[in-house]
């Protein structure tokens, strides 16, 4: 006669599962978390936080429309080439105004009748 010994054993979908394979089915599938801190004296609304965490690996967020990390300047390999150029950008910019000041200086008669034709 034979007895089965696992009988009153429950088998979860996460048994015998390894943290690797939890991340895993998390960054595939993604995982929200978000809540809401209400501070309050009496009545009155003092503070109120909300918080919104998306977890998910890249290809997942691109395919829920999330890609704010292309676009973003501090993130992308070009972040010195880019703040360099509008910097020289800014400078040219003030050059020309203050040339274009100077002129006006100059001969303030044609700027005043530039718009009577």
């Amino acid at each position: 006669m034979s007895t089965n010994t696992n009988r009153g054993a429950i088998t979860t979908s996460t048994q015998g599962s390894t943290l690797a394979d939890i991340l895993e089915r998390v960054l595939d599938k993604g995982i929200v978390i978000a809540g809401d801190i209400s501070i309050s004296v009496g009545s009155t609304e003092l503070l109120n936080i909300r918080i919104r965490l998306l977890i998910s690996s890249v290809d997942k967020a691109k395919e829920i429309g999330i890609n704010w990390w292309e676009s973003d300047p501090y993130l992308n390999s070009q972040t010195h080439t880019l703040l360099a150029t509008n910097q020289q950008l800014q400078e040219r910019l003030a050059s020309l105004e203050t040339e274009l000041q100077s002129l006006k200086a100059l001969n303030p008669n044609n700027h005043q009748n530039a718009g009577d034709y």
